[in-house]
């Protein structure tokens, strides 16, 4: 997977906007204000996305290029490397999940309001 493919998928999801409030290197993608995917730009190894606890430690279990999330809460964020042998589109099914699990959490008129733009 490239940069590229990664951000253009983030921002295919319905009210997603991208930002670097942390530094010049780290792009953040939200959706309504909420954070659910992050990587460094300028090297794009790897990927973190919010995911579902019980899932976390399992994707964790079953593949050696996903481990807890590196400087984020480990219990809700895994971190992949996107340099290993595995399928991108495994990568942007787990993009999807992180998506929905932010966006399920989000107020109804929210919702809504994503949903009619």
């Amino acid at each position: 997977m490239n940069i590229e493919d990664f951000r253009n998928h983030c921002l295919s999801k319905n009210g997603v906007t991208e930002e670097f409030p942390f530094d010049e290197t780290t792009i953040v993608f939200k959706v309504a204000g909420k954070i659910f995917a992050l990587t460094n730009v300028d090297l794009f190894e790897s990927v973190s996305l919010k995911c579902d606890p019980e899932k976390a430690l399992e994707l964790r279990e079953t593949y050696a290029c996903v481990r807890g999330g590196y400087h984020l809460n480990k219990k809700h964020w895994n971190t992949i490397d996107v340099n290993a042998d595995m399928e991108d589109n495994e990568i942007l099914v787990w993009i999807d999940h992180s998506y929905q699990l932010v966006f399920d959490k989000l107020p109804k008129r929210v919702k809504d309001t994503l949903i009619a733009n």
